[in-house]
């Protein structure tokens, strides 16, 4: 990433005289100095002509994308064992560890280098930088998401008191990144050199965005249709046109409609947790997120014709790259999980295996699902889609299709849910319906609904993603 050089201000200047040796070189000098002032010799240096630039780090989680460190870049490295939690404030912000590292990025250790990580509390109100009516933040002026009724009731759902087909009102927005900090006390170069406490105020100048800056923005004009849609794509790192990949397509929820192409990449785990690291590691896989300018579907599950068009758009990356056609698979939450739905009935031999988060469809319909390859998780209190999904793997069940059904806790832990997915495994069924119990998924005190509380959790589950990612059509 380019990096303007930072202006910290009018630096102080330094006191105290350098020591120079007689027949030195520029070099030598500049050791010597570093040396002096390791012994005690010289003075602390001021820091305003030191620091070259300051990085905002952001990571998505369940509840959106967070500021959730600054990484602080000097013109020597710094030694990590020097620096501790109250060597820098950060307007409004807690921090919560500082260290050192060789590049802008997070550790797990501290590694002596050139950047100073400080870490920020995610759970500090100004970390939120998806902000919706529900989950995170405050509430856009005039947006909202949905009210009452739709799809779980409110937070993103769709159908009746909330967003219609064709509605391009958004119901979140994204906040940029940015952090004003100060240097709070001493930071010493690995040589010893001394840059002192300020109160100079650094502003980021740049933003790295985990996994998020590893996608890349296009554009589609669907020819079948007239319709065009933004998208997101991630090719996997090395990817190499001699082999086939997977491909995962994520369909977000009503509150993403009509922002930044970027939309469905920040406002939750959806899609970017195929693209992590840790993903990536056990299945290199391509993920596809289009980011819809409008409601695609509501209550009346009669889409408009973006929902054509995002078939056609699968289409058209698979033709584009080395995609596996046996392994295309599809997920979403709320409006994106109804879609998920759709897709499967109205094109039953694109997709391979569906992760249906929160959503339904009229189960009338529902019969061609019986020979497809599902993992639903949905909450209890969920007051829609919860009995919806029953009333679907009901019609499942009466064509000959076994369903595996668990109730879960919505507050475990990751082996907690890891051991819940084993147990769902080994019942062998090719749709497993899951459902978290009443209460688990909305944290005490907060204004989430069960609805969104319920995709705020279903992307935390690696289990799940393994479990789609080994079907095959």
């Amino acid at each position: 990433m380019d990096r303007r050089r930072f202006m910290a201000g009018t630096a102080t200047a330094t006191a105290g005289a350098l020591a120079v040796f007689g027949g030195a070189s520029p070099s030598s000098a500049s050791e010597a100095s570093e040396a002096s002032a390791a012994s005690g010799a010289g003075s602390a240096d001021s820091v305003g002509d030191h620091v070259k630039g300051v990085t905002a780090i952001t990571q998505v989680f369940g509840a959106g994308q967070k500021l959730v460190a600054v990484a602080v870049e000097y013109d020597r490295e710094i030694d990590g064992r020097t620096l501790s939690a109250s060597t820098f404030t950060v307007t409004d912000r807690t921090v919560t560890k500082v260290y050192t590292n060789r590049s802008a990025d997070l550790a797990q250790r501290s590694r002596d280098g050139r950047y100073v990580i400080v870490e920020l509390s995610p759970d500090d109100t100004a970390a939120a930088l998806w902000v919706t009516g529900q989950g995170s933040g405050t509430p856009p002026t005039g947006g909202g998401t949905g009210g009452t009724g739709g799809t779980g009731g409110s937070g993103g759902g769709v159908g009746a008191g909330g967003p219609q087909v064709g509605d391009t009102t958004p119901g979140g927005m994204i906040v940029a990144a940015k952090a004003t900090l100060t240097q709070a006390g001493t930071v010493t170069t690995t040589r010893g050199r001394q840059y002192a406490a300020s109160t100079t105020a650094l502003t980021t100048d740049a933003v790295k965005n985990l996994i998020v800056d590893d996608f890349r923005q296009f554009t589609f004009d669907d020819p079948a249709t007239g319709r065009t849609l933004k998208y997101n794509l991630f090719v996997p790192r090395h990817y190499d046109p001699r082999k086939s990949y997977p491909l995962v397509l994520f369909m977000h929820d009503a509150s993403v409609v009509n922002v930044a192409t970027e939309g469905p990449l920040v406002q939750g785990l959806g899609a970017v947790c195929w693209a992590s690291p840790e993903d990536q590691a056990r299945h290199e896989a391509f993920v596809l997120a289009p980011e819809y300018g409008a409601v695609v579907i509501d209550d009346d599950y009669e889409p408009s014709t973006l929902f054509d068009a995002t078939a056609n758009l699968v289409e058209s990356v698979a033709e584009q790259y080395s995609i596996d056609r046996d392994r295309l698979y599809t997920t979403g939450q709320s409006m994106g999980a109804m879609m998920s739905l759709g897709l499967n009935i109205r094109y039953p031999d694109l997709f391979a295996a569906a992760f249906v988060v929160a959503g339904q469809w009229p189960e009338a319909q529902a019969v061609p699902l019986a020979k497809k390859n599902l993992w639903i998780l949905v909450s209890a209190d969920d007051t829609k889609a919860y009995p919806g999904e029953q009333a679907i793997t009901e019609v499942i069940q009466e064509q000959g299709t076994k369903v595996g059904t668990a109730l879960w806790d919505g507050r475990s832990t990751a082996a907690g849910f890891a051991a819940d997915v084993r147990a769902m495994r080994a019942q062998r069924t090719p749709v497993n319906f899951s459902a978290f119990k009443t209460g688990t998924t909305v944290p005490s005190g907060s204004t989430t609904s069960a609805h969104m509380g319920t995709w705020q959790i279903a992307y935390t589950i690696p289990g799940i993603r393994d479990w789609i990612m080994r079907q095959s059509r």
